[in-house]
Parts: C-alpha cells; structure tokens; sequence
C-alpha cells in the first residue's frame, strides 16, 4: 500500500554532515507525521526526530543542535540534515510516517533502512 524509500547514508568522517531522505508512495491521502529513529549494533532502536505536517517538530537530546529534519508535504519526503556527526551517530537509520490512506485508514509504515558509519 504504501513504501517508504530512504537514500543518503554512508561513510563519513566525525564532524562531517549527511543528509538523508525518505519518500513516500502508495496510496496516500496524506501524512499525519514522518520521522527517523535509528539502530547501534546491540542497541534499541530509537526515536532521532519527528515532523508533523504542520512543521512541528521534536528531537532527541543527543542530536538537538546538530540534526534538522524537515518535511516536503507536496513530495511526501522528509529529509534529515545531519551536521557535526559523532561516531556514537553510527546506526542504521530508519524512516516511519504515520499516513491516512486513500480508503481512510491510518497505518504506520517503516524503510528498509539505511546505514550510516562515522569514522575516521
């Protein structure tokens, strides 16, 4: 019904930035609100950053003031710019949006996921 599809990962040096970006397709109505939560080797994933379709947004304290996320409703992407990078950042990001499908239903959906490695 719906995919979500994420670019933008790869090998960076820390204090180097990357920018990621979801799109999604399918049989969307609209989007309530997307965001990007990431997994460590051995750890739990976790919430980075969500927007809602207003523009509202909301951060992890462990990326305020160095990761912005930003939403393209007419694209259906959300976009994460990620300045100032750490190795600790190094996880495979995932992209969600919470989306009203064209039959009125309301489903949550995930990308595939997209690597991310900071290291010198």
């Amino acid at each position: 019904q719906v995919q979500l599809v994420e670019s933008g990962g790869g090998l960076v040096q820390p204090g180097g930035s990357l920018r990621l970006s979801c799109a999604a397709s399918g049989s969307i109505f609209s989007i309530n609100h997307m965001g990007w939560y990431r997994q460590a080797p051995g750890k739990e994933r976790e919430l980075v950053a969500t927007i809602t379709r207003g523009g509202s947004t909301y951060y992890a304290d462990s990326v305020k003031g160095r990761f912005t996320i930003s939403m393209d409703n007419a694209k259906n992407t959300v976009y994460l710019q990620m300045n100032s990078l750490k190795p600790e950042d190094t996880a495979v990001y995932y992209c969600n949006a919470n989306v009203v499908l064209v039959t009125g239903m309301v489903n949550g959906y995930w990308g595939q996921g997209t690597q991310v490695t900071v290291s010198s």
